[in-house]
């Protein structure tokens, strides 16, 4: 006995699933808070080369956004390679963090690492040293598993590959036989494709919540079956999102089985109206709530806008399912579909309208997109997310260009089709007749019409083959679809990389922000500049350090103080040394200072004058013997 789903029914389990996205979207939005997507560093005390005199009591770093972190996050290393650091990790003010230092650290190069979780879910670590008293070698090495990164970093990698291309399979195949071929929800190949991509994405999707803790943290694969990390996993947003992704695809997994299902055994009508209604609402609100899943954790959630940015996420990750999505269904179609359910051009041109729609809107949600993660012109070449977006635009119109090319065929194909399904139609009728046995026909004879019938009909659909794989139209069809399914599993590589590529928006913003850093290389209390600059005249006991002490660095007198020390950090009394400050920008200098010498090692000069702020271009000359000397230098912000 058929089950009947009524209207109603369907209104019912309609409502159930909009609640469900509705608590999804709620709770993924509780989490979300503004901030620019994928933290970069943008400051720290001390700062990057600098040379203290004092060791600090802390060690501060400042992102562009706020992080997550735990209790290894920050670390410090001695010249040894062993951690000074004490205590945990905390949170100082806005986006700066610190952790405190032990007390009575030594002369030499210590090294800051981090490793943290940006607001958008991609983990971020990096590195730099400074000195206490003068630099020292250092034996700490960068070569250990990272965040992010190693082999764990590749699986991750592949599982947001493979979670995207089950989306876009699972969605845009369900779409292309709701809006395009309904016929084709009675195809083998098609059921076998919009399963599979159910299956993909939720394999996929387990496969990241598996992963994520050790690619956030340490990196090492030992730790993916670490229970512990997998509970701080589902207390953040990327979890939080995961496994609101598998609670939806639950919902689609009781969508595949209706579309499959009860949508197959009906007859066309009223009721397979209604039900192909409720089918395409409740699949536009569970694949909404699948694509919000991504747009809710991560570039989307942050950074300039989130509020349009996740919608115009949304509806640009729908447009791609609907477009390459469809175009594999298409594809399958096809090369699969059997003799007697053959894909029609009318289904085809069906298709081709909503792919045009989706590119449409793919090219005016984009547009958003590049604005929003690069900000200027400069960044579509001066980054790496620019030039990723460069290749997927190229990658774009390669498929468009294509895809044009598919129309023409579309068009051709119509009138053949209409030649081919007539025919068939006709020798169909005729094994029908002859199925029919008379009212006299024996037993004998009834069962020899039955056989005869059946080899008429597999002669039929022969010819029906051999007449659709003949049409040119068609196989030219093929061969166009065929090329545009490579070029795009070749762009959906492109668009998983810049996921997970920092924009370039943040990128640029990271760079100035350090480049003004290590250029004003300032002490961390006064506002005094110190500079250190290895110098190697050539001759003998010709090596060592100069510093440059300059108090207050302004616009104005200065103080400035100049020691030299040997590569062993004792005083170092050379027979001259001079000082000329120079302003490239603005073609000022070189102006030349003298200072006088006060006791070994060290030179004084009262009163230096700076006439404006800029980046300043300090050179030091230093003398060894009568012929041995050199000169060397570095620019400082100063003002």
């Amino acid at each position: 006995m058929t089950r009947t789903i009524t209207p109603t029914g369907h209104r019912g389990s309609l409502r159930t699933l909009v609640l469900l996205l509705l608590a999804v979207i709620g709770a993924l939005l509780a989490s979300a808070g503004p901030a620019s997507a994928h933290a970069a560093l943008t400051g720290s005390d001390p700062a990057q080369g600098v040379v203290v005199k004092q060791a600090p009591s802390q060690v501060s770093l400042t992102f562009s956004e706020k992080v997550a972190m735990n209790d290894d996050s920050l670390r410090v290393l001695d010249p040894r390679g062993k951690p000074v650091q004490t205590g945990t990790p905390g949170n100082l003010s806005g986006t700066t963090y610190a952790v405190k230092l032990k007390s009575g650290l030594g002369k030499g190069t210590y090294t800051v690492t981090y490793q943290v979780v940006s607001a958008d879910s991609h983990p971020v670590s990096g590195a730099y040293t400074f000195s206490i008293g003068a630099p020292s070698p250092t034996v700490v090495s960068g070569t250990g598993p990272v965040a992010g990164g190693g082999t764990v970093g590749a699986l991750y990698a592949f599982g947001r590959y493979a979670s995207y291309a089950g989306f876009i399979v699972l969605a845009g195949g369900a779409a292309f036989v709701l809006a395009c071929w309904q016929r084709g929800a009675g195809v083998r190949a098609l059921q076998r494709l919009v399963v599979g991509g159910w299956l993909t994405l939720t394999a996929a999707t387990l496969w990241l919540l598996l992963l994520r803790g050790s690619y956030t943290t340490s990196g090492k694969f030992a730790d993916v079956f670490d229970l512990g990390l997998l509970g701080q996993v589902l207390q953040t947003k990327t979890g939080a999102a995961l496994v609101s992704r598998l609670l939806l695809l639950a919902a689609a997994a009781l969508f595949i089985a209706v579309l499959f299902g009860a949508f197959t055994k009906r007859d066309e009508g009223e009721e397979k109206r209604d039900l192909t209604f409720g089918l395409a609402i409740g699949g536009v609100v569970v694949a909404a709530g699948l694509a919000s899943s991504w747009a809710m954790a991560e570039h989307a959630s942050v950074g300039l806008q989130p509020g349009i940015a996740m919608p115009v996420d949304v509806v640009h990750l729908l447009a791609v399912a609907t477009w390459l999505g469809g175009l594999t269904a298409l594809l399958v179609a096809l090369y699969r579909a059997p003799a007697e359910t053959p894909v029609e051009a009318a289904a085809v041109r069906r298709f081709s309208r909503s792919a045009f729609g989706s590119v449409v809107v793919l090219v005016a949600t984009g547009v958003y997109q590049s604005w929003r993660q690069l900000g200027s012109w400069s960044a579509f070449t001066d980054t790496r997310y620019g030039q990723l977006l460069l290749v997927k635009i190229g990658l774009v119109a390669l498929l468009i260009g294509i895809a044009s090319i598919s129309r023409r065929w579309t068009g051709q194909l119509a009138d053949n089709a209409a030649m081919v399904d007539a025919d068939a139609e006709a020798e169909k009728e005729r094994v029908t007749a002859a199925k029919a046995p008379g009212k006299h026909t024996g037993s004998g004879d009834s069962q020899r019409a039955a056989q005869l019938a059946r080899q008429r009909a597999a002669m039929v659909a022969a010819r029906q083959k051999r007449l659709r794989d003949g049409d040119a139209n068609r196989f030219g069809l093929r061969r166009t679809v065929l090329a545009e399914a490579g070029v795009a599993v070749v762009l959906l590589a492109v668009t998983t990389w810049l996921t997970q590529t920092e924009p370039g928006r943040t990128e640029l913003d990271a760079k100035a922000a350090s480049s003004s850093s290590s250029a004003s290389a300032t002490a961390p209390s006064n506002g005094a500049l110190t500079l250190d600059m290895p110098f190697d005249t050539g001759g003998t006991d010709g090596k060592g350090v100069v510093s440059i002490d300059l108090d207050p660095a302004r616009v104005g007198g200065n103080e400035m103080h100049v020691y030299v020390q040997r590569p062993g950090g004792r005083a170092f009394d050379i027979p001259e040394v001079k000082v000329a400050f120079t302003l490239e920008a603005k073609k000022i200098g070189p102006l030349p200072v003298t200072p006088d010498h006060i006791t070994t090692g060290h030179w004084s000069a009262s009163g230096v004058q700076i006439p404006m702020a800029g980046d300043w271009k300090i050179a030091v000359t230093v003398r060894t013997s009568d012929i041995d000397q050199v000169t060397v230098s570095k620019n400082a912000q100063i003002g």
